[in-house]
């Protein structure tokens, strides 16, 4: 299979409802860039690039760069031979895990039309369905209540609280959600915004009513979040801190989480994303699939892999749920919070640019 051509599209999508974290003060509009792959074969495939800056620095103008120039290396490779062709694209994409994961993904649709499969059923098909969390912003305590009300009317039954800048505040919102709704599983994410005493007390306040506490001391203080992890009453899982597998294999030979969370479009994909998850399978860990702000193109291949993998325990995949004007057309369903693959070939979605 050979690519004759590749075309790179920033889009700038508005969110349905803004929503605020620990560092975050308020987002409203994200910025992704999708790559459309046509082949000499008649094969079409679409990757996407979503990326945070406050996870990891990178720009617009540096991720259109950076999938330029992977466009003209790529017209050199076989997408077929995705190892190869993607260990081509990682001296270019060095500083922009976005960008790699868009091409990481438009290699993985290829090769999942050129067999005919869905990916998930090519990287292993171990289920077809898997529950997805919600996530809750930061907000006073009745308005954050009622977002969550609201997310579970609409059949969510699993919500992720963020939380992080006030360690009493996250306790008080995440018991009114409790108490307002009894049934739901609740998580809550720090987004590293406390220190070992405070994720202590937090986990404390909460045993018995959160089914994880995400992230709650600095990314880079692995001692620290060792500490948390080793006295907390509750799972710990690990999320900024995991930025590819070298520094998943470091949490796991510390000990320093209970688990590890993998974002796609940090990590540069969805073969980085199974190199993580091999490492926490290893160690015992549970594995989470998460996601940023991203299209619904993102999220078919976050779930692929969330169904491809035994253990992968948890999913939050819920970036797309908000966006205004997403071109996908995704081939997954949604139904009561869950996520559910089709037989779709590759990724199953279809864009509209």
């Amino acid at each position: 299979m050979q690519i004759s051509d590749v075309e790179v599209v920033p889009v700038e999508l508005s969110l349905r409802l803004p929503y605020r974290t620990a560092y975050h003060l308020a987002v409203d509009r994200v910025t992704v860039v999708f790559v459309h792959v046509i082949t000499r074969q008649g094969q079409v495939a679409w990757g996407c690039a979503a990326f945070d800056p406050a996870l990891t620095s990178e720009t617009l103008e540096d991720v259109v760069r950076a999938c330029r120039a992977c466009a003209e290396r790529a017209r050199d490779l076989n997408p077929l031979n995705t190892e190869y062709a993607l260990d081509e694209l990682g001296p270019l994409t060095e500083r922009t895990p976005s960008a790699l994961c868009a091409f990481d993904l438009a290699f993985h649709d290829l090769l999942g039309l050129a067999t005919g499969m869905p990916l998930h059923r090519l990287l292993g098909g171990y289920r077809n369905r898997i529950q997805t969390s919600v996530t809750i912003s930061i907000a006073p305590v009745k308005e954050t209540v009622e977002l969550a009300r609201g997310r579970a009317r609409q059949g969510f039954r699993i919500l992720k609280v963020k939380g992080g800048l006030d360690p009493d505040e996250d306790v008080r919102r995440v018991r009114a959600i409790h108490d307002a709704l009894p049934h739901c599983t609740l998580r809550l994410d720090a987004d590293q915004g406390y220190t070992a005493g405070q994720a202590l007390d937090v986990s404390r306040a909460l045993q018995g009513i959160v089914e994880m506490l995400e992230q709650p001391t600095p990314a880079a203080d692995l001692d620290t979040l060792y500490q948390v992890t080793k006295h907390s009453p509750v799972p710990i899982l690990a999320d900024e801190s995991v930025v590819g597998p070298a520094s998943a294999l470091e949490i796991a030979a510390r000990r320093a989480a209970h688990g590890l969370s993998v974002k796609l479009a940090t990590c540069g994909g969805l073969r980085c994303a199974r190199q993580v998850d091999t490492i926490a399978r290893a160690a015992q860990m549970a594995t989470m699939v998460s996601c940023v702000n991203e299209p619904a193109l993102l999220t078919a291949a976050g779930l692929s892999f969330a169904l491809s993998s035994p253990n992968v325990r948890y999913g939050d995949l819920d970036g797309h749920l908000d966006l205004v004007g997403d071109p996908t057309t995704p081939g997954f369903l949604l139904q009561e919070g869950w996520l559910i693959a089709t037989d779709q070939p590759g990724l199953g979605c279809t864009v509209d640019l």
